[in-house]
């Protein structure tokens, strides 16, 4: 895990050959492009209109796709782009018709098949129909309307009402039938059935250009970025200078480039006044800790990539907050299903790393814990065998989340230490390890022996000492002091911070408390007679569907609030700007250890 070293390129060349360098730039994918001007006068001048994505996402979206055309000389992407747009309004505005047929049929079915006579013909009088439930047809029988009651069932009167104007008094709103009978409403359906899948077959023929199509709209915004590039150059005379920030491992890249083209180029660390972007590099399997992070915040340049220790951690404490292998099988299952689907895309790919781990850990921490769907195995069993934690000995697990807590916040200050280096600043996270290793000692002690408490009294004041004396960087003794006096008042922070970790014990119970309850009802509605089956079927589904999803809901909550609050205000105290490549679309960007 680290945070990809930068350096700041600059480049000077003739102004006719600035656009051939920018493609060229471009190409080679590996600048944060840094403004020497700005105009945002061109972005979006140059670029696909949104008529054009539109129609691109329409074809995409297309359940059933065709072999893709590769012959660029029969493409008319006007053409496409006008047959999927008016292709997308019929077939919109024929489910919208499809929608308000089947409702329709729906409200005019328990009526029957009938015809309307002309409104002169009954007098001005009108038909008004209402679904009345049973216990409401005392309602209806004390109005002066006239009605007739022409249909009912186990639960609805079906009343027509005689009347010129809306009836006043019905308990019930008035169903919507239409003026048309039940037969010509189906035979439309079946017309409009029968469209759609003439269309949709026109959809699925037109998708054999998607290939073709989202390759020039990636040409498109490749020009649009060039233009917007090119108005932040800097021009004077016949002369350009180009600038930005590129990693240091394509230093020879760009010489050699430069060398080529006869360009002048400088290439420059960051001064201590810069703010470089942050371009993080982790292995390929673990790019998802990259996600999570930066979901939140970026990181600053000069600080430490929390990447992989953010995906483990929140791994564990996903876990921990479900705490049953029952419920993670079923994750499995369901991963499992869709697992070749995730495949087809990037992100796909890094969410099935993020939730295949999350599932393996929560099945094992489940099994450890012995509890499935709620149910303990018997002692005997090899799953029995298997569980040694109880989430029922509230001391002992209060005590594992503290002591991971304190983990996670002594790993956050030993790595804002490392990261700054061998100066006297880093001695203050280290104070605060020792502060919270001494309060561990110290909570330890009266259960233990008194070399803990003595332990965590030594503990606790070097860490205050060095808190107090190292906190602040610049001024005098005194200015510094008062920095130090300020900075011990983060021992309440530190406190409550520790604390929040029993939220990993409080809900891992929750989750389980919750489970062996609806186990409890279930059993106790299967004892009546007759439907006791059927409902305790019904009390599992539902009870242990809802606690799935508090259960996901507080994993990924809770999970990540401990990372990016608790964690990152001990150990990530510095955002930054994400690095943002310029490069073609067509191609895959520069990424660290690649060569073009």
């Amino acid at each position: 895990m680290s945070i990809v070293p930068l350096v700041k390129a600059t480049i000077y060349g003739l102004l006719e050959d600035k656009e051939q360098v920018l493609t060229d730039m471009q190409h080679l994918g590996c600048l944060h492009l840094l403004p020497l001007k700005t105009d945002e006068g061109l972005r979006g001048e140059h670029g696909p209109t949104p008529q054009a994505r539109e129609a691109l996402k329409f074809l995409l979206s297309c359940p059933q796709r065709r072999r893709q055309m590769l012959d660029p000389t029969r493409f008319d992407p006007g053409a496409i782009e006008q047959q999927a747009l008016e292709l997308q309004h019929k077939i919109n505005a024929l489910e919208d018709e499809r929608d308000f047929l089947q409702r329709r049929i729906t409200n005019l079915k328990p009526w029957g098949e009938f015809v309307f006579p002309a409104l002169d013909e009954r007098h001005n009088l009108r038909l008004w129909f209402y679904i009345v439930p049973h216990n409401e047809m005392t309602k209806v029988e004390a109005t002066n309307l006239v009605w007739e009651v022409v249909g009912r069932d186990e639960r609805f009167n079906y009343v027509a009402v005689v009347s010129a104007e809306e009836p006043d008094g019905m308990p019930v709103a008035r169903t919507h039938t239409g003026g048309k009978p039940l037969s010509q409403l189906e035979h439309r359906l079946e017309e409009v059935e029968m469209e759609l899948e003439d269309l949709q077959g026109e959809r699925a023929k037109l998708t054999r250009w998607c290939s073709l199509f989202a390759r020039g709209l990636a040409r498109l915004e490749d020009q649009e970025e060039r233009a917007w590039a090119a108005v932040q150059t800097y021009d004077q005379g016949p002369l350009f200078a180009l600038q930005g920030w590129a990693p240091r491992e394509t230093s020879t890249q760009l010489q050699r480039y430069a060398d080529d083209k006869s360009l002048a180029l400088t290439l420059d660390d960051p001064a201590p006044g810069d703010q470089p972007p942050t371009l993080l590099h982790n292995p390929q399997r673990l790019t998802v800790g990259e996600d999570l992070v930066t979901f939140y915040m970026t990181p600053g340049y000069r600080i430490w990539d929390p990447s992989i220790v953010v995906f483990l951690s929140f791994t564990l404490f996903f876990a921990m907050i479900f705490s049953d292998a029952g419920y993670a099988a079923l994750l499995g299952a369901g991963l499992w299903f869709y697992w070749r689907q995730m495949g087809e895309s990037a992100v796909g790919r890094r969410l099935r790393i993020l939730f295949g781990s999350l599932i393996g850990a929560t099945l094992i921490w489940g099994i450890s814990a012995g509890s499935y769907f709620g149910i303990a195995p018997p002692p005997e069993s090899l799953l029995g065998k298997l569980r040694f934690l109880d989430q029922n000995d509230i001391p002992t697990m209060m005590a594992l989340s503290i002591f991971i807590g304190v983990a996670h916040l002594v790993l956050a200050n030993v790595m804002d230490s490392w990261r700054r280096g061998f100066t006297a600043a880093a001695l203050a996270p280290l104070g605060w390890v020792c502060m919270l290793l001494g309060g561990t000692a110290l909570w330890i002690g009266p259960s233990a022996s008194v070399v803990w408490q003595t332990a965590g009294t030594w503990a606790m004041g070097i860490g205050a000492v060095a808190v107090l004396l190292f906190t602040g960087e610049a001024g005098g003794l005194g200015q510094r002091l008062l920095s130090g006096m300020l900075g011990l008042t983060k021992i309440t922070s530190a406190f409550g911070d520790v604390m929040s970790y029993l939220r990993l014990f409080a809900l891992g119970l929750a989750t389980g408390s919750l489970a062996l309850a609806f186990n409890d009802l279930a059993a106790q509605v299967y004892g009546i007679p007759g439907l006791g089956m059927l409902l305790a079927i019904l009390v599992l589904v539902i009870g242990h569907g809802i606690n799935l999803v508090l259960a996901v809901v507080s994993g990924f909550v809770h999970g990540l609030r401990l990372n990016v609050i608790e964690f990152f205000n001990w150990g990530v105290t510095e955002e930054g700007q994400l690095f943002r490549v310029f490069a073609r679309k067509e191609s895959a960007p520069w990424s660290p250890g690649s060569s073009h």
